[in-house]
């Protein structure tokens, strides 16, 4: 053992210092101890000299391991559904609502007018069912969920239809084979990669339960290809007396093609075309929490309330208030693309991006070189995958310290910064940044390249 070994203090040692005991004030001595631990653990692995000020390092091994591993951050990346960053951004109605289901007792279970239990699959039935024109809805816990649930529900230990083209492989490796598998189903494939027609499912209706049809919401493919219309496969479903089920993903309920968004389904779409169970995602396009939507018909939505699956699969109060409170808000469309900030910022002119930028321009410091430059923003999240948005960026000179290095001081400050570096360049994109939010950013800036 060397000599720097030797000095290191034990941790009964430490507990004893006053400036270590002294800790004991803000935390329980559980924590305080394993902060003491980190720190001597710290100082035997490190090639550098041993603290001069041994409560200093406790003190900062206790703020790494008390300081919350979940916080907010500042997105100036442009990608509005940010899937590592919590995807959508709540309305404020949304935010309200689950407060105050959270701060105290609510009706989760509870039948008010009977006064009796009641279920929480009612809450947001009602407003799943109008907004689609479907016959009934149901919320899970995501997307993921309702698929696994449907599957087992409705085609649990027979074959399952799916063009081969729509094997994909979704966020966090998930992919629709194992999925399938998952749920007790078979999976039989269909069709090649490019082209799929109907005479492909027609052939292999023998011991088919269920035909599935899954958007492929984050690729595009192009040039020689053929893929059956939702209402072809639906009749051709009915035909069989088996359910045809069609999983969206994205969850849009409004048309955004005057914004030069195009190509993505929607839902009332989807359940029009004769879809006898459609699926999709409460935290992409639709604006809301994490939840899995489920829509179509009663018989057949009641089937997935009742699977034992269901209940594992369940969404809690808060999830509930907000997804309400996200829906209700599209009964005026109008309302909906003002007060649900992705629908928001997706529909974000030129001019006004162009206006924000400047004005975030011009509250950076001197030291920033902040100029800024035309850009396109990403929708993100899975959905319109080859769709760029125009907009103006604010890029930021890091100087001698480098791009990566600043990007890294930004996420790591207070408030944290998320950007992206192009050219070498720190690049800010006003359309993910709330408008009252640019002089916290400009002060950020000014901290790390301090």
């Amino acid at each position: 053992m060397n000599d720097r070994l030797r000095q290191l203090p034990s941790v009964d040692r430490l507990l004893q210092e006053p400036g270590v005991a002294a800790l004991l004030a803000k935390v329980p001595r559980t924590t305080l101890v394993q902060a003491v631990r980190a720190a001597v653990a710290a100082a035997r692995t490190s090639r550098q000299p041993l603290p001069e000020d041994w409560a200093a390092a406790v003190a900062d091994r206790l703020a790494l391991l008390t300081a919350a591993s979940l916080t907010s951050v500042l997105n100036a990346t442009g990608v509005v559904l940010h899937t590592n960053l919590g995807r959508a951004p709540l309305a404020p109605r949304a935010v309200a609502a689950m407060a105050a289901v959270a701060a105290g007792y609510c009706t989760l279970e509870y039948d008010r007018a009977a006064g009796s239990r009641g279920d929480r699959a009612d809450h947001c039935r009602g407003l799943l069912a109008e907004l689609t024109g479907a016959e009934d809805g149901l919320a899970v816990n995501n997307a993921a969920g309702a698929l696994v649930l449907a599957l087992r529900a409705l085609a649990a230990g027979g074959e399952v239809l799916i063009s081969r083209g729509e094997l994909i492989e979704i966020g966090g490796s998930f992919r629709i084979p194992e999925i399938l598998e998952a749920s007790g189903c078979r999976l039989r494939e269909v069709g090649t990669t490019n082209r799929t027609h109907l005479a492909d499912y027609q052939r292999e209706l023998g011991q088919a339960r269920a035909i599935l049809t899954v958007h492929r919401s984050n690729f595009e493919l192009r040039g020689f290809i053929t893929t059956p219309e939702p209402q072809a496969l639906a009749a051709l479903a009915a035909t069989a007396g088996i359910p045809y089920l069609y999983d969206l993903g994205s969850g849009l309920l409004v048309d955004l093609a005057s914004h030069g968004l195009v190509g993505e389904p929607r839902v009332g779409e989807a359940v029009a075309s004769g879809a006898d169970l459609v699926m999709f995602s409460g935290d992409k396009l639709l604006g809301g929490p994490q939840a899995g939507c489920l829509v179509g018909r009663s018989e057949l939505v009641e089937r997935c309330r009742r699977d034992p699956m269901a209940r594992a699969l369940r969404t809690d109060k808060s999830t509930l208030a907000a997804l309400e409170a996200t829906l209700a808000l599209y009964r005026d469309p109008d309302v909906a693309l003002r007060e649900i900030p992705v629908l928001a910022m997706l529909t974000l002119g030129p001019q006004r991006l162009s206006e924000l930028a400047t004005r975030l321009a011009g509250l950076m410091p001197s030291a920033a070189g902040a100029t800024t430059r035309p850009g396109h923003s990403a929708v993100g999240g899975g959905a319109f995958p080859t769709a760029q948005l125009p907009t103006t960026l604010v890029a930021i000179d890091p100087g001698p310290l480098g791009g990566s290095a600043l990007a890294a001081r930004l996420r790591l400050g207070e408030p944290g910064v998320i950007v992206r570096v192009e050219e070498g360049m720190v690049c800010l994109d006003p359309r993910t940044l709330p408008p009252e939010s640019l002089a916290a950013v400009a002060a950020a800036v000014g901290e790390a390249l301090r």
